[in-house]
């Protein structure tokens, strides 16, 4: 079976083929850092996750980057409310971000660009537009000419006459456009703001061009996959194709993928409604993989309603999944495994597991495989704990596991040691931190520095555990 994915642009599920065979290019709307992350952003950065480790699992090389947004009028907003500098705030929720994220086991992406850290991209992607007529100065400001790109409208199927200046709150009403529609590239800046040089004087530039200029530096003009939230279609992804299929004449991504919204209890959430919940918050009540399996239990694209029923049905079922993983453990020496020579699991499991995720990454399918594993597993150790015989094959029950295992690892559900808190000193961040420095050693091909990384953390009693859908540790 072929893989299949869901594209916005088309609105029909199209055969998956990376433009390079075998390598995929990826690229993921990140947050705007003026506050703590929430249940949506977790819904968000939980799928894209997840689809970039069953590609690789697939066999595919991906490089999948992220961006901070640390440049806006919200940020700015904070910083005066606090009385401290831009760069401060956005470094803070930058920090949190990781802090929040990684919790729910979602990895690092492979670079993490900044706008800050590409103004002379931005203004060279608007001087570009403005040398084809798409983009015209207006009193240090710049703004795109929607009249200009015939095409624009395409993602969302708005036609101009649906569309409303203003949308997103980010774009208003300006006498300076030369029509409504038209968007902000490049804004000026007020006298008590942060301003970067431009051919147009000194200012910032508007939010929807930093995605375009990012992609276009770090990974060229068209890209594989380009994911986010259903609430970026429009506007943010439709200028996005405007900006950067404008200046190239090249399509900018060969899939557009969206994840659905978050409702709480049926509702929007939001904060005017008091259902809106940080994943820090969210965290002080719920196991971060019961988090992470409620979330795969819906499809991606759909709506996620976030109710005490439907974490309460989570929890049980990640108790059944984690009874699963910890069989090995708990039963491996009793059953005499075998250490040595490679388990290669269950060939017609994983089969099912691919052809339910190649539909359109299907992890409500995926999952059911999983825990057809994990039960079976949890009713043999139920025997086992309470002395009982059992009539299973001892390897049979090991490729089971072993299958089980790399398959919820695809997921990016692992099991714990029961105290895994800290180890030796080390939490679970700093691990997820050296994780991150060996990744970037191993790209860089610094091989040594790599294997440094990994005999300190074994001196620490961590053991990593390279597996298709990336690193993870054990403790003791």
């Amino acid at each position: 079976m072929t893989l299949s994915i869901y594209n916005t642009q088309t609105r029909t599920k199209e055969p998956f083929e990376p433009t390079v065979p075998g390598e995929v290019k990826m690229y993921c709307c990140g947050v705007t850092v003026y506050d703590d992350c929430h249940l949506g952003h977790a819904r968000s950065y939980i799928v894209w996750d997840t689809v970039r480790r069953y590609l690789q699992w697939r066999g595919y090389r991906v490089r999948y980057l992220q961006n901070f947004t640390d440049i806006d009028d919200k940020i700015l907003n904070r910083a005066k409310e606090r009385g401290v500098s831009m760069a401060e705030i956005s470094q803070q929720y930058i920090e949190a971000y990781f802090r929040d994220i990684r919790q729910l086991n979602v990895a690092d992406a492979d670079d993490y660009p900044r706008v800050t850290d590409h103004i002379p991209e931005i203004c060279d992607l608007i001087q570009a537009l403005i040398d084809k007529g798409l983009a015209y100065a207006a009193s240090g400001d710049v703004y795109y000419s929607v009249e200009g790109f015939p095409d624009y409208g395409k993602l969302s199927g708005r036609k101009p006459e649906d569309m409303q200046s203003g949308a997103s709150g980010r774009v208003s009403a300006d006498d300076r456009k030369h029509h409504p529609f038209d968007f902000a590239l490049w804004k000026g800046s007020q006298a008590d703001e942060p301003a970067w040089d431009s051919p147009w004087g000194r200012g910032r530039p508007g939010w929807h061009i930093e995605c375009s200029a990012m992609i276009r530096s770090r990974l060229g003009e068209t890209i594989d996959i380009h994911g986010g939230g259903g609430d970026l279609v429009f506007p943010h992804h439709e200028n996005e194709i405007a900006q950067s299929e404008g200046a190239h004449g090249k399509p900018l991504a060969k899939y557009w993928t969206h994840n659905g919204m978050v409702r709480v209890n049926g509702e929007k959430m939001s904060k005017s409604l008091g259902n809106f919940t940080t994943i820090r918050e969210l965290l002080t009540q719920i196991d971060p993989m019961v988090l992470r399996l409620f979330v795969l239990q819906a499809q991606y694209r759909k709506p996620l309603d976030f109710t005490d029923e439907a974490i309460a049905s989570a929890k049980n079922s990640w108790a059944t999944l984690e009874d699963g993983l910890r069989f090995g453990q708990k039963f491996g020496q009793q059953l005499a495994w075998s250490e040595n020579g490679s388990n290669p699991g269950l060939a017609e499991v994983k089969e099912s597991f691919k052809t339910a995720m190649d539909d359109d990454f299907n992890t409500s399918g995926g999952l059911a495989v999983v825990f057809e594993l994990a039960k079976e597993l949890r009713r043999v150790g139920n025997i086992l704990a309470h002395g009982g015989e059992i009539s299973q094959d001892s390897q049979q029950l090991q490729q089971q596991w072993t299958t089980l295992v790399e398959l919820a690892a695809v997921l990016g559900l692992e099991s714990r040691t029961e105290d895994s808190a800290e180890a030796d000193g080390l939490t679970d961040e700093a691990i997820h931190e050296f994780i991150r420095q060996r990744q970037a050693a191993r790209q860089a091909k610094n091989f040594s520095e790599a294997d440094r990384i990994r005999d300190e953390l074994k001196r620490q009693n961590v053991t990593l555990v390279d597996q298709p859908g990336g690193t993870t540790f054990i403790r003791g």
